[in-house]
């Protein structure tokens, strides 16, 4: 029965739900577009992507459930790093995450049609990490815009898991949250995997859970103890996988 059950779903994902999904992709992308320019850093502006966000856990089935927002504070800008599951991590921050926020991302997306335009104009930074020079001009322009609210997602791992298990973090975040005192919000993402797996198209209805902790306080970290911070919110953000 569950064979069967799988079987019609997946119809399902890619007659109707996949060209649904890519429509509405197109729609956001050039909304986007032209919203962000018009209104930078508003919340108007990231209505689009947050629509686009909740239509595909909608449409596939995917339940998300949030705890945490109360330690957010939308005055105050955030270097918030998450675990990295899969792509379904994007949807949930995108779709539940209230905050204004630049995602730090992989240069090669910038290629996505229409979509790395959008994500261009939304000011979102493109990080290329096999150019040093690249590498550390992205980072300069992730600290300009962190002012007035405005916050960092980066996903410290680098990459998905491959097996499930979370890796280890990149120091890329916490030289930003060190160099301008800012909190870091340590962001624990469960379910994402099971709901697709890397390398696959298929889909697994089911729960993510978005968990967000409270923000850890880097000023009681000397400058050297980048170590000690990197572990301290890997452990936070890990405890909550277990």
């Amino acid at each position: 029965m569950k064979s069967k059950h799988n079987f019609f779903f997946i119809l399902y994902q890619w007659i109707i739900a996949f060209p649904i999904l890519l429509i509405i992709t197109i729609f956001t992308s050039v909304f986007t577009i032209i919203l962000s320019p018009l209104l930078p850093n508003r919340q108007v502006s990231y209505l689009p992507a947050r629509w686009w966000a909740k239509s595909f856990c909608t449409l596939l089935f995917i339940n998300v459930k949030i705890s945490g927002l109360e330690y957010l504070d939308s005055k105050q800008s955030y270097i918030l790093v998450s675990n990295h599951q899969g792509i379904f991590d994007i949807f949930v921050i995108y779709g539940w995450l209230p905050s204004i926020f630049k995602w730090i991302m992989k240069a090669e997306l910038r290629k996505i049609p229409l979509v790395g335009i959008a994500c261009e104009s939304a000011g979102h930074i493109f990080m290329d990490r096999s150019n040093l020079i690249a590498a550390k001009h992205s980072i300069e322009k992730a600290e300009a815009q962190l002012k007035d609210g405005v916050s960092v997602v980066i996903f410290p791992e680098g990459t998905r898991t491959r097996n499930g298990e979370m890796g280890s973090f990149k120091k890329g975040a916490f030289r930003i949250a060190t160099d301008l005192r800012l909190p870091i919000v340590p962001i624990t993402i469960r379910g994402s995997y099971d709901r697709l797996h890397r390398n696959s198209l298929n889909v697994h209805p089911g729960l993510i859970e978005m968990i967000v902790h409270e923000p850890i306080d880097v000023n009681i970290f000397l400058p050297d103890q980048i170590n000690e911070l990197i572990q301290q919110t890997w452990i936070v953000i890990h405890n909550d996988l277990i």
